[in-house]
Order: C-alpha cells, then sequence, then structure tokens
C-alpha cells in the first residue's frame, strides 16, 4: 500500500507558518471574492435582463445598435478591468506580502 505522507522542505513549512503568509492569504482570498462577487453579481445581471427584460435590451440608441450591444459590451470590457485591477495590486501589495513571507522563512 502506498504512503499517503507527504515531505515537505523546512523552508516552505516556514513560508506557510509565516505570519507574512497567512496575512497575504488573507488579503488576497478577500479581494478576489469581492471581485468575483462583483463580476458575478454584472454578468447574472446581464443574463436576467436578457431572460426578463428582454424588450428593455431591445430600446434603439441609434439606427440599428440597441441597449443590449453597448451592455453586452460593458460586462466583457468589466471582466478585462477587474483582471487589471487585480493584477495591479497583485504584482505591488501582494508581491510584496509574498517577498516577505519568503524572507521571514530564510532568517
Amino acid at each position: 500500500m502506498a504512503s499517503t505522507e507527504v515531505h515537505v522542505a523546512p523552508e516552505i513549512l516556514r513560508i506557510l507558518e509565516s505570519p507574512a503568509f497567512t496575512e497575504l492569504r488573507a488579503r488576497r482570498g478577500r479581494f478576489a471574492a469581492i471581485l468575483t462577487t462583483l463580476m458575478l453579481l454584472i454578468y447574472y445581471g446581464f443574463i436576467l435582463a436578457i431572460a426578463f427584460a428582454p424588450h428593455w435590451l431591445a430600446i434603439r440608441i441609434d439606427g440599428v445598435i440597441t441597449l443590449g450591444i453597448p451592455l453586452g459590451l460593458g460586462v466583457i470590457l468589466s471582466a478585462i478591468v477587474l483582471t487589471g485591477v487585480y493584477v495591479r495590486r497583485a504584482n505591488g501589495e501582494f508581491d510584496a506580502l509574498t517577498v516577505k513571507a519568503v524572507r521571514s522563512a530564510q532568517g
């Protein structure tokens, strides 16, 4: 029978147990949950509008362009913008906390 025991290097254990890593996980988790919730609200709000108010999305705003087209593009753009917001914070605050956690495990 194969052993289910996993051996982890002591340096990795020190990183995982460091206060900086705990803080990183908490901050990153909260921020990801906020952005995920926001994106889900935007997306499902649009889907609900399609399902329950298609007449509202069919309002013409310019010739053949209806309100649904810019709103649909807005859903796509919001995903891009929220990804950029996450990447910006990850490259700043989260990377700094990662470096702090690694340094705390080294000495």
